[in-house]
């Protein structure tokens, strides 16, 4: 069971962002930039592009709603997109607000935000939504 599963069951506490029958989007919690948000799947694939067809459109579909929210909650040019998946072996995707291609630099150093600026980075976003 990867840690996503464990997010998605609820067994590691995260800020849920949404979720439906497919798929959960929470708040990443070693993020680029406040808002950075994750998506995944609720099935365990390793990667992005081993996932069922329907599942690659779908997601696409349930993140668009909450890329928008990202966009009016907070200060950026757009709501990026990255498919990297080399730190937890579940398929994901990150929306992250950038205002250029060098905020979606994954090498460069993580926010150290507390639950406090968690929780209003969720709100941020929840009532965009």
């Amino acid at each position: 069971m990867t840690i996503f599963s464990k997010i998605i069951a609820g067994e590691i506490p995260s800020y849920k962002i949404a979720e439906n029958d497919k798929f959960y989007a929470f708040l990443d919690i070693f993020p680029l930039v406040e808002g950075h948000t994750l998506v995944v799947p609720k099935i365990e694939v390793d990667k992005y592009f081993d996932l069922p067809v329907d599942y690659l459109g779908e997601m696409m579909t349930f993140a668009k709603p909450i890329a928008h929210a990202i966009e009016k909650a907070f200060d950026c040019n757009r709501c990026g997109i990255s498919v990297v998946g080399l730190e937890v072996p579940h398929a994901h995707m990150h929306l992250v607000p950038i205002n250029s291609a060098d905020d979606l630099n994954f090498t460069r150093a993580k926010l150290k935000l507390s639950a406090e600026d968690f929780k209003n980075v969720q709100e941020k976003i929840l009532s965009k939504l």
